[in-house]
């Protein structure tokens, strides 16, 4: 698969020598059974080409890599191409001029026609200038829920946050997690993001993480949110994981009632065979708010002095975003496809779901396009700490409130 006629007219500087063969390094933290899957789906579609998808797989979180690929940017040891967030996270390397200018690629290949919703491309984009390749929307907004687990505990699948919480007694007493939880900030604070949604509204939502409304993060609506927490913190007591798909895992094999994650967990449930809607069922929004946060996964390119490497890294840009690829990528990863055009037909009973949102423009930004990398680690700071004490509601909502009114 090589990159179109528009495309290769684009880049006639360097052209002449896109058809050489380069290998190119590309890190990434997918590193779990079905990020894994999915992942190789690129890398396949990439050496149909004449290059070479050299894997650089980082074990554990996106916290854990993001700080490993910067350093390895600044320090002039550039991969051919990460994967990062869409968002803030890469403000400081493109207003160093470290990342490659995707612009002509993104022109040539239509994508402020194709990707959808907007702000997907919106958050590659500084100064009028598209800086990265947007392949999926991946949301928070779901929880995961086990039918084994239920039909143990002889309750029915809950249809809302409320009656999962109602749920806990019976799951307990057949010797249930009611809910699977890793030992991470970054999850727990995903979990927190999830429930504040839910709990506290959009509007809520908005107001704290875009506008950093101080008075709404220590008022009533979140003081609901913070005690819907202390309820999960209670539940996901005996959930001793650290990683997030070893948590999907406790619900896969029924050890565990349900787990508030994102919708990469379907990625596990995939490998696992299980099926939607027979073997477990997902909520959007708890059930409560159905609406999506439009975060996501991107593709940077480091600037490299060989216009070799740079055609090869601008044909993985276009072949990222092409509507096989996408489809391919995105079925296997449990994600939503940004290309608004493509059949996604064979998606399963969650997926639809998640299409049927996106259609209906129920959607958020992501907390990464709104907050500094640094406030999102104060936050995620506070709830390991939160999750691992028994720091009551009010401590954290005072807590959380401060972290708001000192955000950049």
């Amino acid at each position: 698969m090589r990159l179109t006629t528009k495309l290769l007219a684009a880049t006639a500087m360097v052209s002449a020598s896109a058809a050489s063969a380069v290998e190119l390094e590309v890190t990434h933290w997918w590193t779990s059974g079905g990020e894994a899957a999915a992942v190789a789906k690129f890398a396949d579609a990439f050496n149909a080409t004449d290059h070479t998808w050299v894997d650089g797989a980082i074990a554990g979180s996106g916290g854990t890599a993001r700080p490993i690929i910067i350093s390895r940017i600044l320090g002039g040891d550039p991969m051919g191409a990460t994967q990062l967030n869409h968002g803030r996270q890469a403000e400081e390397l493109i207003e160093a001029g470290l990342l490659l200018d995707l612009t002509d690629v993104a022109e040539a290949e239509g994508w402020k026609d194709l990707v959808n919703p907007s702000s997907l491309l919106d958050a590659c984009t500084l100064d009028g200038r598209i800086y990265c390749a947007p392949v999926n929307i991946h949301s928070w907004q779901w929880m995961w829920l086990s039918h084994d687990a239920f039909a143990k505990a002889g309750v029915d699948v809950p249809s809302n946050w409320d009656e999962f919480v109602a749920a806990r007694d019976a799951l307990e007493g057949a010797d249930i997690i009611p809910l699977a939880m890793g030992q991470q900030g970054w999850q727990q604070s995903g979990a927190f993001g999830v429930m504040a949604v839910a709990i506290a509204g959009p509007d809520a939502w908005l107001a704290v993480n875009r506008d950093q409304d101080v008075d709404v993060a220590a008022g009533p609506d979140y003081a609901k949110v913070f005690q819907a927490a202390v309820d999960a913190r209670e539940m996901a007591a005996n959930s001793n994981v650290q990683d997030w798909n070893q948590a999907t895992n406790l619900v896969i094999t029924g050890q565990a009632g349900g787990q508030i994650m994102g919708d990469w967990a379907q990625g596990e449930f995939s490998v696992a065979e299980s099926v939607a809607g027979e073997d477990y069922s997902c909520l959007p929004g708890l059930g409560v708010n159905q609406i999506l946060d439009t975060g996501g996964d991107a593709f940077y390119f480091p600037l490299q002095d060989d216009p070799e490497v740079e055609a090869a890294q601008k044909e993985l840009a276009a072949l990222l975003l092409s509507p096989e690829v996408q489809v391919d990528f995105n079925l296997a990863k449990g994600s939503l496809p940004v290309r608004g055009d493509i059949d996604l037909s064979a998606a399963n009973d969650c997926m639809q779901k998640g299409l049927e949102i996106l259609a209906s423009g129920g959607i958020l930004p992501s907390g990464d396009m709104n907050q500094s990398a640094d406030t999102s680690q104060q936050v995620e700071d506070l709830m390991a700490q939160f999750w691992s004490s028994d720091m009551s509601a009010e401590e954290a909502q005072e807590k959380y409130a401060d972290i708001i009114s000192r955000a950049d």
